[in-house]
């Protein structure tokens, strides 16, 4: 029996992955910042990414199991200014969705096995120009990415590939959270509150095309089966943002302005 990591496995791709692959014949063991895990099944140990030694539990728990791959769907969503938000909470958002990867990989790299797959979940925002507000999310999954591409480098010496899946919104917590903190913005804010208010409407719109967790996890399942997994796979991506970001920049800023400026916003 084949055994894979999963990180982040009580959320909605991460659990939709777990039971595919327990489905499938496949040994799962699971870390997640939760308590308990209410997957059937999984081999679990609570982990904080964020924080140095967060693993190191988990670690000692599946000491001496050998992984056919390490798939990665920890990480944390946030919308806010960057002028307005706080340090802590910019420093936050880094330690879970990149120290966290680079924390998962580290500890258990020793046990993947010859021929071994690392899977790491992005977004589709990663290799797209960032937008006002969700820029610090895009931030940390652009350099996410840029540690999955100097990874693969690396570990290709060593007969260990490296995937990434790009998904655009999926049906998860995540789109409650996005809700949420676009909604905490538009509260706090004191600069750009009726731009917040304009670029909810885009944000629920690009939100509405989604698709279910159970289609990024049969891509997970895809590049940890392949002989020669991609090194990207795509999911719905949106085609609006994909246009914007290929525009000159000059002409990006220009159409976020007609689209959510407002006159009589402070300046």
């Amino acid at each position: 029996m084949k055994n894979v990591l999963i990180s982040g496995v009580c959320g909605g791709m991460g659990k939709a992955a777990a039971e595919l692959l327990l489905n499938s014949g496949y040994s799962v063991y699971g870390i997640d910042i939760r308590d308990f895990c209410e997957i059937n099944g999984v081999n679990y140990a609570k982990a904080d990414l964020s924080e140095e030694g967060g693993t190191d539990g988990a670690k000692e728990k599946f000491s001496g199991v050998k992984f056919c791959a390490i798939l990665h769907f920890a990480g944390i969503y946030n919308m806010d200014s960057l002028i307005e938000m706080s340090e802590r909470d910019y420093e936050k958002i880094f330690r879970v969705n990149v120290f966290g990867a680079f924390r998962v990989n580290r500890a258990f790299f020793p046990q993947i096995e010859k021929g071994g797959k690392i899977v790491i979940t992005s977004s589709e925002l990663a290799p797209l120009d960032p937008l006002p507000f969700t820029g610090i999310y895009g931030v940390t999954k652009t350099a996410l990415e840029k540690y999955a591409d100097a990874l693969r480098m690396e570990v290709n010496l060593l007969g260990i590939s490296v995937s990434v899946i790009r998904p655009g919104a999926v049906q998860t917590s995540l789109l409650d959270v996005s809700t949420a903190a676009l909604d905490r913005l538009c509260e706090k804010t004191e600069l750009y509150t009726c731009n917040a208010e304009k670029f909810r409407r885009i944000v629920n719109n690009v939100e509405n095309k989604n698709v279910s967790p159970e289609k990024v996890a049969r891509l997970a399942k895809k590049a940890v089966e392949s002989k020669r997994p991609k090194y990207v796979y795509n999911l719905n991506r949106n085609f609006l943002l994909r246009l914007l970001s290929a525009m000159p920049k000059r002409f990006q800023v220009w159409v976020i302005a007609k689209i959510i400026s407002d006159k009589k916003t402070p300046r």
